[in-house]
């Protein structure tokens, strides 16, 4: 569902680029909040998750294609403010290095991709979980409807920003119909790949995602007749304990990124997206304009001067793998340095 540039004016692009930049900036103070020693290093890892899958197009309909957009994932994963922080690292490698979404409309992409999935996604998910029993399979599922329901709504914002802004005269019924149509079939991709994914990580490290903290309830021991709580296990101190409990985790994600983006990427669905396909379908695309990184060494997720397709789309997955959980990881890094620490309580002393 990347919007190109051309397909709305420069006004509305220029206010849905306000948007996303208050919503960054939200979400740079709400990530203080939710990321910690632990779970900084992860949320850049998860943005380098998420584009690996976005290459990863699948078959939804007759000549149509869709792919992860990562707001739900995201936000149960790390938190939503952390989540569209996320999205917005994707987009903007992805506009940046591989001229996929356009520059003037990097505002309306991270607008739509990135705030509407992940606060539709994450207000579900947590009304979800608040009515379904706190158990490993209905958090999956909390997370399965929650992905499901973020993309036809993000495909509706799209709809919704092209009434105001759109620089063709389509009428506004036919790209929603259009849009949402099939944008409930890409849903179920999405709610696929978000519960496999999130329910993997449960079964293994519940602790470590955001959306299942206090999942797991606390061993319980019966002492004279009474059940207390048994008491927490010392972790060795030969390695420190926030660097152990997740590099594990953080290499075997790693890892399945750079295979997903490049070796199984090569089989991803050439076929157009719901957008681009709906796009040329309904004539939202005739104005849409060339992009301004055309002439990106990586252009169209290919190295340029290589013309083995496999190995140069390989190549380019891999680099920008690379290139967004180092730009992920900086900038959660930052964000976690900078959180604001508790003051210790003072002591007051009197002079005599």
């Amino acid at each position: 569902m990347h919007v190109p540039d051309g397909f709305i004016d420069a006004p509305v692009s220029a206010v849905a680029g306000v948007v996303a930049a208050g919503a960054v900036a939200v979400g740079l103070r709400g990530a203080r909040r939710e990321l910690d020693e632990r779970t900084a290093p992860l949320a850049g890892l998860v943005a380098a998750f998420v584009f690996a899958v976005q290459m990863l197009n699948f078959p939804v309909a007759a000549g149509t294609s869709g792919h992860l957009l990562g707001g739900a994932l995201a936000a149960i994963l790390v938190g939503p403010f952390t989540g569209v922080l996320c999205i917005a690292v994707v987009l903007l490698m992805q506009g940046i290095l591989f001229a996929d979404g356009g520059l003037t409309a990097l505002g309306v992409n991270i607008t739509v991709m990135g705030v509407v999935t992940t606060v539709v996604a994450h207000i579900l998910f947590r009304g979800l979980t608040r009515v379904l029993p706190r158990t490993r399979r209905s958090t999956t599922a909390a997370a399965f409807v929650a992905a499901l329901v973020s993309v036809p709504a993000a495909a509706v914002a799209f709809t919704l920003i092209y009434a105001i802004g759109g620089t063709t005269d389509v009428p506004v019924g036919k790209v929603l119909t259009a849009m949402a149509g099939v944008h409930v079939l890409i849903g179920i991709g999405e709610a696929a790949i978000t519960a496999l994914t999130v329910g993997s990580v449960i079964a293994v490290r519940p602790d470590l995602v955001h959306g299942a903290r206090g999942l797991a309830a606390p061993l319980k021991l019966r002492v004279d007749g009474e059940l207390v709580d048994a008491p927490a296990a010392q972790a060795p101190s030969s390695a420190p304990a926030d660097a152990r409990s997740t590099r594990k985790v953080w290499v075997t994600g790693l890892a399945a990124a750079f295979v997903l983006a490049g070796v199984v990427s090569f089989y991803a669905s050439a076929n157009p997206d719901g957008l681009e396909k709906v796009a040329a379908d309904q004539g939202i695309d005739e104005k849409a304009r060339e992009h301004d990184a055309a002439g990106s060494p990586l252009a169209d997720y290919g190295v340029k001067d290589i013309s083995d397709a496999r190995l140069s789309g390989g190549i380019a997955g891999v680099i920008g793998v690379a290139a967004t959980v180092v730009v992920g990881s900086g900038v959660f890094r930052v964000v976690r340095r900078r959180r604001t620490p508790q003051a210790p309580a003072s002591r007051t002393t009197e002079s005599v």
